[in-house]
């Protein structure tokens, strides 16, 4: 899955799906699960679609939020929850912010509550 990222502030470069972190933004995966178990709670989306369609706003109308810790974020804030924090004990707290992480030709999604800083 190849996409030009020419409207998110005139970056024009393809970028390519980095699929070894999609596993661990999604519910009930064993990468989530040790993600979980390793950080005491993880980030996940609602399910693999939401990735997609956040995925794709972001890269028509993300804004750049900057380069931190050697990725550059692009971002977007979404009116219903596109996924949720979840934490050890089982509860979670909605999301509704995505982030796009791009390090070199490659990037990934990630439901947030806010910008990287």
């Amino acid at each position: 899955m190849q996409k030009t990222l020419t409207e998110m502030s005139g970056i024009n470069r393809e970028l390519i799906l980095d699929t070894k972190h999609i596993a661990k933004h999604l519910p009930d995966t064993l990468p989530m699960q040790k993600l979980l178990k390793q950080q005491g709670s993880a980030h996940i989306f609602k399910d693999e679609e939401t990735m997609k369609i956040v995925a794709q706003a972001i890269i028509e109308n993300g804004e750049l939020t900057g380069t931190i810790r050697g990725h550059e974020r692009y971002g977007l804030y979404f009116p219903e929850a596109i996924g949720y924090r979840i934490s050890e004990d089982g509860s979670r707290i909605p999301l509704y912010y995505g982030e796009m992480k791009v390090k070199g030709d490659k990037y990934h999604v990630i439901p947030r509550k806010r910008p990287s800083r």
